[in-house]
């Protein structure tokens, strides 16, 4: 078998934001981008200077409370170079990259940083550290890649017990692959990214990818149920992790990757979205498939959401097509992303790209479309043979046709294939200009889909009024079901000042989350619980659930030393 990769090879974050440190947004070459910015929420990036990279030597670190003997005791366990308590170790795995998260990591607001990483390289090592966190009563935190924006990896200010977080990431191998069941054993460290490649060199893809899919791993996915973009085709996180392997404080429990499960509660679905708190995944089995021969993004336009949604229904309960995704922008979402992809022409082809945009647009505004505020932005991916992939497209054009919308062809949906992944960036950027930008999700019935679309605009521009501040806010539904689909709402404001500005912030946040609930939408659709969106979990499950839930942890942790305070405060 394969030795496990150094502690020291393990990807990871910037310690201050997203990703590494030589890929960053930049405003150079977007005028619309920084027209919109100063109209929408009244900065003036044109004239202000790029962002500054925080120095975490500028920030007080407090020290480790960790006591050497159990220090001494887990080298021993684990080996010297798999233990790190440096200064920029424990602020990175003490932050995940939730906004909060974020704000308070590049203020040096480190209240309570965890005391030591661990990396184990195998499941026995996971089980020996279990060992001596319940022998002296520490807390502990698995870690993945840090990419959750619900405070799953931050740990509790108040907690006094010596805190370690377990990074995974040296369990990064794809140990099995079962080419009869389209069944894959992977390690719970392995990165998205590196699993998606050695699986396409054989042939064979997961489909998941969710917006985080650079820098998150396959145990992560599931710890946080996450969804993938094209879930529409192969699921959510619970569709694809078809076997589970968790170490328990009571040695290690297993489900199996089989099809259909007839034995009482299912164990499988407890350990799915438990983000910690009953033990340590170290092994996902996940189902694969084989990579189709075809895929394209093709992209549509609407004329406003309400014709948008329509179409994207009727696509949804199509018998005929079954699209890999299917999204639809809003106009605010819409009027974003013309901004952020427009670029002065610099050459004869971008010329020609511009003059026919300037054509399409003029035309459908002679067709009664508001090109500026309501037109909305669509993409549907197809996947399988080359005649498979013509004959959905043929269907779903015309489905688009008969809801008011227009084809604009594959080169707009290559553009968003290649770009799917850079938000993150901007969000890092805009911090760097005392801006907030974040986002809030949901899953809504079909029948409710446009309430929760008119209701979650209007509370968030209420609080923004009651504020005094500017805001702007887009939403793009995407992830597809029979009964609905998911709504995901992005807003950005600039905070008045850094000692209000999590308040201001929270204002904002809660507003759209309590809408949520309040319409009978979920609390989250794929961003799990965390700690950010606990305030909820009552609403959304109930009482009775809740208490189902806390018994459940109460019962395989009585120490609370998983993760505690996670999804529910007990």
């Amino acid at each position: 078998m394969t030795a496990p990769i150094a502690a020291a090879d393990v990807t990871r974050h910037k310690w201050w934001g997203w990703g590494q440190d030589d890929v960053a947004f930049s405003v150079t070459n977007r005028p619309a981008f920084i027209d919109l910015a100063r109209n929408e929420i009244g900065i003036d990036l044109a004239n202000a200077p790029d962002p500054v990279a925080p120095v975490l030597t500028d920030h007080e670190v407090p020290a480790t409370r960790l006591p050497g003997a159990v220090r001494e005791q887990l080298a021993q366990a684990l080996g010297e170079d798999a233990i790190r308590d440096d200064d920029e170790h424990r602020v990175l795995h003490s932050f995940g990259r939730s906004l909060p998260d974020l704000f308070r990591v590049r203020t040096g607001a480190f209240e309570r940083l965890v005391d030591a990483v661990v990396y184990p390289g195998s499941e026995e090592d996971v089980a020996a550290v279990l060992r001596i966190v319940l022998e002296h009563d520490l807390v502990l935190i698995p870690y993945g890649g840090g990419t959750c924006i619900s405070g799953s990896v931050t740990p509790d200010a108040e907690e006094q017990r010596p805190i370690l977080t377990m990074n995974l990431g040296r369990l990064s191998r794809i140990l099995e692959i079962d080419d009869t069941s389209g069944l894959a054993r992977v390690q719970a460290g392995m990165y998205g990214p590196d699993m998606e490649a050695e699986l396409n060199e054989k042939g064979w893809t997961v489909g998941h990818f969710p917006d985080s899919f650079t820098f998150s791993t396959v145990g992560g996915w599931a710890a946080t149920r996450s969804s993938g973009m094209q879930s529409d085709k192969y699921g959510d996180i619970e569709d694809i992790a078809r076997g589970l392997r968790l170490v328990h404080p009571d040695g290690v429990a297993v489900t199996k990757a089989i099809p259909g499960r007839d034995s009482g509660p299912s164990v499988h679905e407890m350990i799915l979205g438990s983000e910690g708190r009953l033990g340590v995944i170290t092994e996902v089995t996940v189902q694969v498939h084989r990579s189709a021969p075809v895929r394209q993004v093709i992209g549509y336009m609407y004329p406003d959401w309400e014709h948008g949604i329509r179409g994207m229904h009727a696509i949804a309960r199509s018998t005929d097509v079954t699209p890999t995704f299917t999204r639809l922008s809003d106009g605010p979402e819409t009027k974003f992303s013309l901004a952020l992809s427009s670029k002065t022409p610099t050459t004869t082809k971008s010329k020609v790209s511009a003059k026919v945009q300037d054509g399409l647009f003029a035309y459908l505004r002679s067709q009664g479309w508001d090109t500026s505020e309501e037109m909305c932005l669509s993409y549907v991916c197809f996947e399988g043979s080359k005649a498979s992939v013509e004959q959905q497209k043929s269907i779903v054009k015309k489905i688009v046709k008969a809801n008011g919308g227009v084809t604009l062809g594959a080169s707009v949906g290559k553009v968003y294939d290649q770009k799917k992944f850079d938000t993150p960036y901007l969000r890092d950027f805009l911090l760097g200009h005392q801006v907030f930008g974040d986002v809030c999700d949901t899953g809504a019935t079909w029948s409710s889909i446009n309430e929760v679309h008119t209701k979650v605009y209007e509370a968030f521009e209420e609080v923004q009024r009651g504020q005094d501040l500017p805001g702007f806010m887009f939403c793009h539904m995407s992830h597809s079901y029979h009964a609905g689909a998911c709504l995901y709402f992005t807003f950005a404001f600039p905070y008045s000042s850094e000692e209000q500005a999590l308040e201001q912030y929270y204002r904002a946040k809660e507003a759209v989350q309590q809408t949520f609930v309040d319409l009978g939408s979920t609390v989250s659709h794929h961003h799990a619980v965390g700690v950010e969106h606990r305030p909820w979990i009552t609403e959304d499950i109930g009482e009775v659930g809740v208490r189902m839930v806390e018994g459940l942890f109460a019962d395989n942790d009585p120490g609370r030393n998983l993760n505690p305070g996670k999804i529910v405060a007990s």
